[in-house]
Protein backbone atom coordinates (compact mmCIF):
# COMPACT_ATOMS: atom_id res chain seq x y z
CA UNK A 1 0.00 0.00 0.00
CA UNK A 2 3.00 2.12 1.09
CA UNK A 3 4.73 1.39 -2.38
CA UNK A 4 1.61 2.18 -4.31
CA UNK A 5 1.23 5.80 -2.07
CA UNK A 6 4.94 6.50 -3.13
CA UNK A 7 4.54 5.44 -7.04
CA UNK A 8 1.35 7.48 -6.98
CA UNK A 9 2.80 10.40 -5.38
CA UNK A 10 6.05 10.53 -7.39
CA UNK A 11 3.69 10.15 -10.66
CA UNK A 12 1.59 13.48 -9.62
CA UNK A 13 4.90 15.02 -8.76
CA UNK A 14 6.63 14.22 -11.87
CA UNK A 15 3.37 15.42 -13.85
CA UNK A 16 3.42 19.12 -11.45
CA UNK A 17 7.72 19.10 -12.51
CA UNK A 18 7.19 18.11 -15.70
CA UNK A 19 10.43 20.96 -17.16
CA UNK A 20 12.53 19.16 -15.19
CA UNK A 21 12.68 16.82 -18.09
CA UNK A 22 13.59 18.72 -20.70
CA UNK A 23 14.90 22.00 -19.53
CA UNK A 24 18.50 21.03 -19.12
CA UNK A 25 18.63 19.17 -22.58
CA UNK A 26 16.56 22.19 -24.20
CA UNK A 27 19.27 24.58 -22.92
CA UNK A 28 22.67 22.83 -23.91
CA UNK A 29 20.86 22.54 -27.46
CA UNK A 30 20.28 25.32 -27.58
CA UNK A 31 23.59 26.89 -26.11
CA UNK A 32 25.32 24.88 -29.10
CA UNK A 33 28.60 24.24 -27.14
CA UNK A 34 31.00 22.23 -28.84
CA UNK A 35 28.89 23.03 -32.16
CA UNK A 36 30.40 24.69 -35.49
CA UNK A 37 30.99 28.47 -34.57
CA UNK A 38 28.32 29.48 -37.52
CA UNK A 39 25.99 26.87 -35.95
CA UNK A 40 26.87 27.81 -32.40
CA UNK A 41 26.15 31.46 -33.14
CA UNK A 42 22.76 30.17 -35.23
CA UNK A 43 21.62 28.23 -31.89
CA UNK A 44 22.31 31.11 -29.63
CA UNK A 45 20.38 33.80 -31.80
CA UNK A 46 17.32 32.36 -32.66
CA UNK A 47 16.99 29.40 -29.99
CA UNK A 48 18.41 30.23 -26.73
CA UNK A 49 15.89 33.68 -25.68
CA UNK A 50 12.98 31.47 -27.06
CA UNK A 51 14.25 28.74 -24.87
CA UNK A 52 15.08 30.42 -21.49
CA UNK A 53 11.48 31.75 -22.10
CA UNK A 54 9.35 28.35 -22.70
CA UNK A 55 11.03 26.86 -20.22
CA UNK A 56 10.22 29.99 -17.61
CA UNK A 57 6.51 29.92 -18.66
CA UNK A 58 6.49 26.56 -17.70
CA UNK A 59 7.08 26.97 -14.03
CA UNK A 60 4.95 29.88 -13.70
CA UNK A 61 2.18 28.53 -15.52
CA UNK A 62 2.62 25.17 -12.77
CA UNK A 63 2.19 27.65 -10.15
CA UNK A 64 -0.53 29.18 -11.75
CA UNK A 65 -2.71 26.12 -12.03
CA UNK A 66 -2.14 25.08 -8.77
CA UNK A 67 -3.05 28.42 -7.53
CA UNK A 68 -6.48 27.92 -8.99
CA UNK A 69 -7.76 25.88 -6.19
CA UNK A 70 -7.93 29.17 -4.46
CA UNK A 71 -8.76 31.42 -7.11
CA UNK A 72 -12.28 33.31 -7.30
CA UNK A 73 -12.23 33.97 -11.08
CA UNK A 74 -10.88 30.52 -12.23
CA UNK A 75 -12.34 30.31 -15.30
CA UNK A 76 -11.33 33.53 -16.54
CA UNK A 77 -7.57 33.20 -15.13
CA UNK A 78 -7.50 29.34 -17.35
CA UNK A 79 -8.79 31.53 -20.38
CA UNK A 80 -5.95 34.12 -20.04
CA UNK A 81 -3.69 31.79 -19.21
CA UNK A 82 -4.47 30.13 -22.31
CA UNK A 83 -4.36 33.37 -24.42
CA UNK A 84 -0.53 34.42 -23.10
CA UNK A 85 0.75 31.46 -23.75
CA UNK A 86 -0.70 32.35 -27.92
CA UNK A 87 1.04 36.04 -27.27
CA UNK A 88 4.36 34.27 -26.18
CA UNK A 89 4.08 31.95 -29.68
CA UNK A 90 3.44 34.94 -31.34
CA UNK A 91 6.23 36.68 -29.72
CA UNK A 92 8.86 33.97 -30.61
CA UNK A 93 7.76 34.09 -34.53
CA UNK A 94 8.02 37.98 -34.14
CA UNK A 95 11.11 37.41 -32.55
CA UNK A 96 12.45 35.25 -35.42
CA UNK A 97 10.81 37.45 -38.05
CA UNK A 98 12.54 40.46 -36.31
CA UNK A 99 16.02 39.35 -37.19
CA UNK A 100 15.75 38.74 -40.54
CA UNK A 101 13.61 42.52 -40.80
CA UNK A 102 16.63 44.42 -38.08
CA UNK A 103 19.25 42.63 -40.97
CA UNK A 104 17.02 44.34 -43.89
CA UNK A 105 16.61 48.10 -42.16
CA UNK A 106 20.31 47.83 -41.25
CA UNK A 107 21.16 47.18 -44.60
CA UNK A 108 19.29 50.29 -45.79
CA UNK A 109 20.73 52.04 -43.20
CA UNK A 110 24.07 51.56 -43.99
CA UNK A 111 23.61 51.82 -47.94
CA UNK A 112 21.72 55.51 -46.40
CA UNK A 113 24.93 56.00 -44.89
CA UNK A 114 27.60 55.05 -47.29
CA UNK A 115 25.67 57.35 -49.77
CA UNK A 116 25.76 60.07 -47.39
CA UNK A 117 29.58 59.23 -45.89
CA UNK A 118 30.72 59.27 -50.24
CA UNK A 119 29.01 62.86 -50.49
CA UNK A 120 30.12 64.42 -48.23
CA UNK A 121 33.90 63.15 -48.95
CA UNK A 122 33.29 64.32 -52.77
CA UNK A 123 31.61 67.90 -51.49
CA UNK A 124 35.49 67.72 -49.53
CA UNK A 125 37.35 66.35 -52.66
CA UNK A 126 35.29 68.85 -54.99
CA UNK A 127 36.08 72.22 -52.63
CA UNK A 128 39.95 71.30 -52.47
CA UNK A 129 40.08 70.77 -56.32
CA UNK A 130 37.77 73.48 -57.26
CA UNK A 131 38.81 75.86 -54.46
CA UNK A 132 41.51 78.24 -56.95
CA UNK A 133 38.76 78.93 -59.29
CA UNK A 134 35.93 79.39 -56.97
CA UNK A 135 38.57 81.71 -55.46
CA UNK A 136 39.28 83.52 -59.09
CA UNK A 137 35.94 83.70 -60.00
CA UNK A 138 35.00 85.42 -56.72
CA UNK A 139 38.15 87.61 -56.97
CA UNK A 140 37.18 88.62 -60.79
CA UNK A 141 33.62 89.25 -59.43
CA UNK A 142 34.26 92.00 -56.63
CA UNK A 143 37.00 93.43 -59.45
CA UNK A 144 34.23 93.95 -61.85
CA UNK A 145 31.39 94.91 -59.20
CA UNK A 146 33.86 97.27 -57.85
CA UNK A 147 34.44 100.88 -58.99
CA UNK A 148 38.24 100.74 -58.62
CA UNK A 149 39.66 99.61 -61.68
CA UNK A 150 41.90 96.91 -60.44
CA UNK A 151 42.84 95.09 -63.97
CA UNK A 152 44.10 99.06 -64.81
CA UNK A 153 46.45 99.54 -61.77
CA UNK A 154 47.53 95.57 -62.01
CA UNK A 155 48.62 96.25 -65.59
CA UNK A 156 50.30 99.60 -64.51
CA UNK A 157 52.67 97.99 -62.02
CA UNK A 158 53.29 95.45 -64.26
CA UNK A 159 53.89 97.23 -67.13
CA UNK A 160 56.14 99.47 -64.78
CA UNK A 161 58.10 96.36 -63.72
CA UNK A 162 58.76 94.77 -67.55
CA UNK A 163 60.32 97.98 -68.64
CA UNK A 164 62.30 98.62 -65.24
CA UNK A 165 63.62 94.85 -65.95
CA UNK A 166 64.66 95.36 -69.63
CA UNK A 167 66.17 98.61 -68.85
CA UNK A 168 67.85 97.34 -65.72
CA UNK A 169 69.59 94.57 -68.18
CA UNK A 170 70.39 97.25 -70.65
CA UNK A 171 71.84 100.13 -68.84
CA UNK A 172 73.68 97.95 -66.10
CA UNK A 173 76.94 97.60 -68.25
CA UNK A 174 76.89 101.03 -68.47
CA UNK A 175 76.03 101.53 -64.49
CA UNK A 176 78.69 99.30 -63.42
CA UNK A 177 81.82 101.46 -65.96
CA UNK A 178 80.67 104.33 -64.51
CA UNK A 179 80.91 103.11 -60.94
CA UNK A 180 84.17 101.66 -62.02
CA UNK A 181 86.02 104.72 -63.42
CA UNK A 182 84.28 106.60 -60.18
CA UNK A 183 86.09 104.13 -57.56
CA UNK A 184 88.47 102.54 -59.54
CA UNK A 185 86.97 98.84 -58.84
CA UNK A 186 85.32 96.34 -60.58
CA UNK A 187 81.75 95.89 -59.16
CA UNK A 188 79.60 92.88 -59.79
CA UNK A 189 76.37 92.86 -61.42
CA UNK A 190 74.44 91.32 -59.22
CA UNK A 191 75.11 94.37 -56.32
CA UNK A 192 74.21 97.14 -58.99
CA UNK A 193 71.12 95.31 -60.38
CA UNK A 194 69.14 95.57 -57.44
CA UNK A 195 69.33 99.35 -56.48
CA UNK A 196 69.33 99.81 -59.79
CA UNK A 197 65.91 98.02 -60.61
CA UNK A 198 64.34 100.09 -57.66
CA UNK A 199 65.99 102.93 -58.69
CA UNK A 200 64.43 102.92 -62.30
CA UNK A 201 61.00 101.32 -61.12
CA UNK A 202 60.33 104.69 -59.54
CA UNK A 203 61.58 106.61 -62.38
CA UNK A 204 58.95 105.04 -64.58
CA UNK A 205 56.46 105.21 -62.48
CA UNK A 206 57.13 108.76 -62.01
CA UNK A 207 57.03 109.20 -66.05
CA UNK A 208 53.61 107.86 -66.15
CA UNK A 209 52.55 109.83 -62.86
CA UNK A 210 53.65 112.79 -64.87
CA UNK A 211 52.00 112.06 -67.92
CA UNK A 212 48.84 111.90 -65.72
CA UNK A 213 48.81 115.60 -64.23
CA UNK A 214 49.57 116.81 -67.47
CA UNK A 215 46.21 115.45 -69.25
CA UNK A 216 44.74 116.19 -65.56
CA UNK A 217 45.82 120.21 -65.64
CA UNK A 218 44.66 120.36 -69.65
CA UNK A 219 41.28 119.21 -69.04
CA UNK A 220 41.34 121.89 -66.35
CA UNK A 221 42.70 124.59 -69.22
CA UNK A 222 44.91 126.19 -66.76
CA UNK A 223 47.68 127.40 -68.65
CA UNK A 224 50.10 128.52 -66.62
CA UNK A 225 50.05 124.57 -64.75
CA UNK A 226 49.59 123.53 -68.17
CA UNK A 227 53.10 125.00 -69.33
CA UNK A 228 55.01 124.07 -66.14
CA UNK A 229 53.54 120.59 -66.10
CA UNK A 230 54.87 120.31 -70.08
CA UNK A 231 58.15 121.71 -69.29
CA UNK A 232 58.80 118.77 -66.61
CA UNK A 233 57.21 116.21 -68.95
CA UNK A 234 59.67 117.39 -71.70
CA UNK A 235 62.74 117.15 -68.87
CA UNK A 236 60.96 113.41 -68.44
CA UNK A 237 61.40 112.82 -71.60
CA UNK A 238 65.07 114.27 -72.22
CA UNK A 239 66.21 111.88 -69.24
CA UNK A 240 64.24 109.06 -70.32
CA UNK A 241 65.57 109.19 -74.13
CA UNK A 242 69.27 109.78 -73.08
CA UNK A 243 69.24 107.53 -70.10
CA UNK A 244 67.24 104.90 -71.12
CA UNK A 245 65.87 104.87 -74.57
CA UNK A 246 69.46 105.94 -76.40
CA UNK A 247 70.60 102.42 -74.80
CA UNK A 248 67.68 100.57 -75.98
CA UNK A 249 68.32 101.85 -79.70
CA UNK A 250 72.15 101.15 -79.15
CA UNK A 251 71.55 97.65 -78.40
CA UNK A 252 69.37 97.33 -81.47
CA UNK A 253 71.98 99.18 -83.79
CA UNK A 254 74.06 95.73 -84.71
CA UNK A 255 70.52 94.36 -85.46
CA UNK A 256 70.25 97.12 -87.90
CA UNK A 257 73.77 97.23 -89.25
CA UNK A 258 73.74 93.53 -90.79
CA UNK A 259 71.71 94.50 -92.94
CA UNK A 260 73.27 97.78 -94.65
CA UNK A 261 77.01 98.39 -95.60
CA UNK A 262 78.61 101.33 -93.42
CA UNK A 263 75.70 101.69 -91.47
CA UNK A 264 76.37 104.95 -89.50
CA UNK A 265 72.85 106.06 -87.26
CA UNK A 266 74.49 109.30 -85.99
CA UNK A 267 73.27 111.00 -82.73
CA UNK A 268 70.16 112.68 -84.42
CA UNK A 269 68.72 109.78 -85.96
CA UNK A 270 69.67 108.04 -82.33
CA UNK A 271 67.74 110.58 -80.45
CA UNK A 272 65.04 110.84 -82.80
CA UNK A 273 64.50 106.79 -83.00
CA UNK A 274 64.63 107.02 -78.84
CA UNK A 275 61.82 109.60 -78.76
CA UNK A 276 59.79 107.56 -81.60
CA UNK A 277 59.92 104.52 -79.51
CA UNK A 278 59.21 106.82 -76.23
CA UNK A 279 56.10 108.55 -77.20
CA UNK A 280 54.84 105.00 -78.99
CA UNK A 281 55.21 102.75 -75.29
CA UNK A 282 53.69 105.30 -73.65
CA UNK A 283 50.61 105.97 -75.75
CA UNK A 284 50.06 102.17 -76.16
CA UNK A 285 50.23 101.71 -72.32
CA UNK A 286 48.63 104.95 -71.49
CA UNK A 287 45.67 104.54 -73.98
CA UNK A 288 44.91 100.80 -72.78
CA UNK A 289 45.55 100.65 -68.59
CA UNK A 290 47.83 103.31 -67.81
CA UNK A 291 45.20 106.11 -68.01
CA UNK A 292 42.98 104.43 -65.25
CA UNK A 293 45.42 102.96 -63.47
CA UNK A 294 47.98 105.83 -62.27
CA UNK A 295 45.42 107.65 -61.10
CA UNK A 296 44.24 105.58 -58.93
CA UNK A 297 47.66 104.97 -57.30
CA UNK A 298 48.76 108.60 -57.24
CA UNK A 299 45.23 108.69 -54.83
CA UNK A 300 47.09 106.14 -52.73
CA UNK A 301 50.09 107.36 -52.53
CA UNK A 302 49.17 111.00 -51.52
CA UNK A 303 46.75 109.18 -48.81
CA UNK A 304 43.55 110.03 -50.70
CA UNK A 305 42.10 106.71 -50.47
CA UNK A 306 39.80 104.78 -52.78
CA UNK A 307 36.71 105.38 -54.06
CA UNK A 308 34.58 102.82 -52.91
CA UNK A 309 31.22 101.93 -54.68
CA UNK A 310 28.28 102.54 -52.80
CA UNK A 311 26.27 100.37 -51.09
CA UNK A 312 22.64 101.45 -52.96
CA UNK A 313 24.49 99.37 -55.77
CA UNK A 314 23.06 96.24 -56.91
CA UNK A 315 24.73 94.25 -59.46
CA UNK A 316 23.89 90.60 -60.71
CA UNK A 317 26.13 88.22 -59.20
CA UNK A 318 26.45 84.50 -59.34
CA UNK A 319 26.13 82.75 -56.19
CA UNK A 320 28.33 80.41 -55.98
CA UNK A 321 28.29 77.46 -53.39
CA UNK A 322 30.98 74.91 -52.37
CA UNK A 323 30.18 71.41 -51.66
CA UNK A 324 30.62 71.53 -47.88
CA UNK A 325 27.95 73.65 -47.51
CA UNK A 326 26.04 71.84 -49.93
CA UNK A 327 26.44 69.02 -47.97
CA UNK A 328 25.45 70.61 -44.88
CA UNK A 329 22.53 71.66 -46.67
CA UNK A 330 21.85 68.01 -47.46
CA UNK A 331 21.74 67.09 -43.73
CA UNK A 332 19.50 69.69 -42.80
CA UNK A 333 16.84 68.98 -45.35
CA UNK A 334 17.20 64.88 -44.50
CA UNK A 335 17.07 65.84 -40.63
CA UNK A 336 13.51 63.99 -40.58
CA UNK A 337 14.90 60.81 -42.45
CA UNK A 338 17.92 60.63 -40.54
CA UNK A 339 15.77 60.55 -37.14
CA UNK A 340 12.76 58.25 -39.11
CA UNK A 341 15.98 55.66 -40.23
CA UNK A 342 17.14 55.65 -36.42
CA UNK A 343 13.68 55.45 -35.01
CA UNK A 344 13.54 52.20 -37.50
CA UNK A 345 16.80 50.67 -36.55
CA UNK A 346 16.39 51.16 -32.73
CA UNK A 347 13.08 49.59 -32.84
CA UNK A 348 14.28 46.74 -35.43
CA UNK A 349 17.11 45.87 -32.68
CA UNK A 350 15.05 46.16 -29.44
CA UNK A 351 11.18 44.88 -29.93
CA UNK A 352 12.24 41.38 -31.48
CA UNK A 353 13.55 40.19 -27.85
CA UNK A 354 11.60 42.89 -26.23
CA UNK A 355 8.37 40.81 -27.65
CA UNK A 356 9.55 37.37 -26.18
CA UNK A 357 10.62 39.31 -22.83
CA UNK A 358 7.74 41.21 -22.10
CA UNK A 359 5.43 37.65 -23.15
CA UNK A 360 7.56 35.97 -20.18
CA UNK A 361 6.96 38.78 -18.10
CA UNK A 362 2.96 38.60 -18.42
CA UNK A 363 3.50 35.31 -17.16
CA UNK A 364 4.07 36.80 -14.08
CA UNK A 365 2.21 39.43 -13.80
CA UNK A 366 -0.76 36.85 -14.26
CA UNK A 367 0.24 35.28 -11.85
CA UNK A 368 0.44 37.87 -9.39
CA UNK A 369 -2.26 40.47 -10.50
CA UNK A 370 -4.66 38.15 -12.72
CA UNK A 371 -4.16 40.42 -15.80
CA UNK A 372 -1.35 41.50 -18.41
CA UNK A 373 1.28 44.45 -17.84
CA UNK A 374 1.58 44.44 -22.26
CA UNK A 375 -0.67 44.70 -24.67
CA UNK A 376 1.27 42.61 -27.48
CA UNK A 377 3.06 43.12 -30.09
CA UNK A 378 4.45 46.17 -29.21
CA UNK A 379 4.78 48.71 -32.79
CA UNK A 380 7.64 50.87 -30.88
CA UNK A 381 9.68 51.07 -28.19
CA UNK A 382 7.15 53.77 -26.53
CA UNK A 383 4.87 50.92 -26.21
CA UNK A 384 6.78 49.06 -23.76
CA UNK A 385 7.24 52.72 -21.51
CA UNK A 386 3.89 52.44 -21.24
CA UNK A 387 3.40 50.19 -18.94
CA UNK A 388 4.89 51.88 -15.73
CA UNK A 389 1.13 53.50 -15.99
CA UNK A 390 -0.28 50.52 -15.15
CA UNK A 391 2.42 49.72 -12.11
CA UNK A 392 1.61 52.85 -10.69
CA UNK A 393 -1.43 53.88 -7.89
CA UNK A 394 -4.15 55.91 -8.82
CA UNK A 395 -4.60 59.37 -6.93
CA UNK A 396 -7.22 59.00 -4.30
CA UNK A 397 -10.20 61.39 -4.53
CA UNK A 398 -9.09 64.98 -3.24
CA UNK A 399 -11.15 65.72 -0.51
CA UNK A 400 -13.22 69.37 -0.06
CA UNK A 401 -11.46 71.37 2.58
CA UNK A 402 -14.45 72.85 3.02
CA UNK A 403 -17.61 70.77 3.21
CA UNK A 404 -21.03 72.09 2.27
CA UNK A 405 -23.20 72.15 4.90
CA UNK A 406 -26.45 70.20 5.20
CA UNK A 407 -29.58 72.64 5.23
CA UNK A 408 -31.64 72.12 8.13
CA UNK A 409 -35.04 70.38 7.50
CA UNK A 410 -38.14 72.69 7.66
CA UNK A 411 -39.94 73.20 11.09
CA UNK A 412 -44.02 73.48 10.99
CA UNK A 413 -45.63 76.33 12.57
CA UNK A 414 -46.21 73.61 15.93
CA UNK A 415 -42.07 73.02 16.41
CA UNK A 416 -41.25 76.37 15.68
CA UNK A 417 -43.92 77.66 18.78
CA UNK A 418 -42.78 75.20 21.22
CA UNK A 419 -39.48 76.25 20.54
CA UNK A 420 -40.02 79.63 21.06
Amino acid sequence: MLNQSNSLVNQIMSIVFFPIYFQEAFVRFAWGAGDPTTLLVTKRLFLLLPVLAFIASCWISIAGLLSVLFRPNRQRFVATLFLTWGELGKSVFAFWGGIFNFVYVTSFALIGFVKLVLFGLWAVVKDVLFLPFRLFVNFSRRIIASQIPWIAVTLTLFWCFIETLIFTYITTPLVIDVFSNITGQQLAENVIRIPLFLFLFFIVMGSYAVLSTLFTVTKSKNIPSIIGIFVVEVIVIFVEVIFLYREFVDAIVPWLAQYSENFELGLFWTIAISVFVWFGIRSLSWFLFAAYGTPTILRVIQGKGLELQDATVQTKTVKLHSGFSDFIEVLKTNTDWIKAKGNDLLNAFILPPLQVVAATINFIMLLITDKHLFDLPFEDVADFTQAKEALQPHPAPVEDEHPRRRPEPMRTVRESKVLS
